[in-house]
């Protein structure tokens, strides 16, 4: 039976909604997010309304971890709620759902809270299906102590089929973390290498056996006990298959117990002379900007053959160009899809933005004569981030908090400043009681302690445990 007129333009209907570049909802929540943003904070290198409205992260959902770090931006009383995976499915699909009603789809969520891998191997995979179902892009943050085990059954099914085609994930990994399995008491950062190379083999030979693909971020804590050790853990780093290493300079939240060591702050600048340091080469950063560069720095490009290379070279006025005419042909396109569908939403924008094409090809044949074609084709070349997230200490947050909450602008320079870097914040968590989503900052610093209270009455450990 031959399909009818109307089923065809259905038919066709449907696939011109999967083909458009950037979802209804999305592009609404964009252009609410530029809105929001401070006067300071709109520049053309802002990707923030832009090109996402930025990350987002869970809350109040498994607050427990077994290793202890030194310092611990968790609460004293995380230690004692239970892991239970019911109450972290449910409250992800809360939290989930109003993102995707609030935020559009296609955006990046980490699946954070203490250590997800106590969760069982199918809660920790249920909780994923779930973020995915409202539209997320999970990335499961982790100390990496977990063997292969437990990995192949959150990605297979108990049958061994496969139950997702890729994983993310961020392993942890700095020596200001003691209790594990091989290394308890590390005593510097390069007794962790092996810890690191062990994380991405997991990986590898799940890759192998199984043909799920990973995408993996590095994470470090620094203070000034081991920033020294920044430009070595950066170049081992590069040569272990991550495609993305994050430090976060310590701030002052959470339990005060865990601070072993002086407390002074660490500039950002100073982590980053480090990175360039082991990265060995100057790591552009101010031509793409997420949020307030008080809070992140980020140098986005290619590792071929060792070498470290920036998509965009920011003394290059054709660079800034390309850019420019990205952002605004592109947006928030998500290139994650099918490569059909993401062909076919390229064609539509370069249909629109004919500008962009002859731009797109300058600035490939300029990366390639950048790079050296030989090195593209024979460097085994793959995309490497390189990122700051400078966090903001809790005795700073709470009054700027409080005053924004009064609609207050605080006169205190420090505290203005706060609320500065407070309304351009990149990652938010959600409160879907409330109606609304707060910066990570707020969430550490001024909510946890009375969450994880509330969380102690609600799942205690049980005895033994």
């Amino acid at each position: 039976m031959r399909p009818s007129i109307t089923a065809l333009l259905r038919r066709a209907s449907e696939q011109w909604q999967r083909t458009r570049p950037v979802h209804p909802d999305t592009d609404a929540a964009l252009k609410r997010r530029w809105h929001d943003l401070p006067d300071a904070a709109r520049t053309d290198a802002q990707l923030l309304g832009r090109r996402t409205v930025g990350c987002e992260g869970t809350h109040g959902v498994f607050p427990r971890c077994n290793l202890a770090c030194t310092p611990c931006y968790h609460a004293k009383e995380a230690q004692r709620v239970r892991t239970d995976g019911d109450h972290t499915v449910a409250q992800v699909d809360a939290q989930m759902g109003y993102l995707r009603s609030v935020r559009g789809t296609g955006q990046h969520a980490q699946l954070i809270g203490g250590e997800v891998s106590l969760l069982s191997a199918e809660d920790h995979a249920r909780t994923l299906e779930v973020m995915r179902a409202h539209g997320r892009k999970p990335i499961s943050m982790t100390h990496g102590d977990f063997d292969y085990h437990y990995l192949q059954s959150l990605a297979l099914r108990p049958d061994g089929g496969r139950r997702f085609a890729s994983l993310r994930m961020a392993g942890h990994f700095d020596s200001l973390m003691l209790g594990r399995r091989a290394v308890p008491r590390p005593q510097g950062e390069g007794e962790l290498h092996g810890e690191r190379r062990r994380f991405v083999a997991m990986f590898e030979r799940l890759a192998a056996e199984h043909s799920v693909a990973f995408d993996l971020a590095h994470n470090m804590t620094v203070t000034p006990g081991n920033v020294g050790e920044v430009a070595e853990v950066t170049r081992a780093v590069m040569g272990m298959g991550y495609g993305m290493a994050s430090f976060q300079p310590a701030a002052h939240v959470g339990n005060p117990a865990r601070w072993r060591e002086d407390y002074r702050p660490l500039d950002i600048d100073a982590v980053w002379e480090q990175i360039e340091a082991g990265a060995g080469t100057q790591l552009p950063w101010a031509h793409l900007q997420m949020g307030d560069p008080r809070c992140n720095r980020s140098a986005y490009g290619l590792i071929a053959d060792g070498r470290w290379f920036a998509w965009l070279e920011d003394r290059d006025a054709r660079d800034l160009r390309a850019r420019d005419l990205f952002l605004a042909a592109f947006g928030g396109t998500d290139f994650d899809r099918p490569p059909v569908v993401r062909t076919a939403a390229i064609l539509r924008v370069a249909s629109r933005h004919p500008a962009i094409v002859p731009a797109a090809a300058g600035w490939a044949l300029r990366f390639t004569r950048r790079v050296g074609l030989r090195r593209l084709l024979r460097g085994r070349p793959r995309a490497m981030t390189f990122v700051v997230h400078a966090f903001m200490d809790a005795d700073v947050v709470r009054p700027a908090w409080e005053a924004m909450q009064r609609g207050e602008v605080a006169e205190d320079p420090e505290t203005r400043a706060a609320q500065e870097r407070l309304q351009a914040c990149s990652y938010v968590m959600a409160h879907p009681q409330e109606n609304r989503t707060v910066p990570a900052c707020v969430q550490h610093s001024v909510l946890d302690p009375e969450e994880n209270t509330e969380l102690l009455q609600l799942l205690p450990m049980h005895a033994g445990a």
